[in-house]
């Protein structure tokens, strides 16, 4: 599967130019849409990304699934070059669609301890105390 697309990329690079102009200027770093979601389909690992420099540097949400995701940059070709069993590789998740600034997703994660149980609070699909989804 090919991870970033020519339009994710045009959108993460755009994203980068312009926090980079906004710190040019002297401004606050605007708090992106994520562009692109990827995942580990054999386990948690799972990572949101907002923009792209052109040394192939993504900066985004990373959640290795140690209960501690963090904001933080990573490869785009150290994620290609990952090779899980049965001949699987990191996936992009191809139905993402951000609703939410990078620092709401992040928030939300840090209190779960886990993006994936974070989003579910977001979008209210967490689970009761009975175990029944709300």
């Amino acid at each position: 599967m090919i991870l970033v697309t020519p339009e994710l990329r045009d959108q993460l690079r755009a994203n980068h130019r312009a926090r980079c102009e906004a710190l040019r200027r002297g401004e606050r770093a605007p708090d992106l849409m994520p562009v692109v979601r990827f995942f580990n389909p054999l386990g948690p690992a799972t990572w949101l990304a907002t923009e792209l420099d052109e040394d192939g540097i993504l900066f985004g949400l990373a959640d290795l699934g140690f209960g501690c995701p963090e904001l933080r940059s990573f490869a785009l070709e150290e994620l290609e070059s990952i090779q899980l069993p049965f001949g699987l590789g990191i996936e992009r998740d191809i139905l993402f669609e951000s609703e939410f600034p990078l620092s709401v997703y992040a928030e939300a994660a840090s209190r779960a301890g886990s993006l994936v149980e974070g989003e579910r609070n977001l979008h209210g699909d967490a689970p009761d105390a009975d175990g029944s989804l709300r």
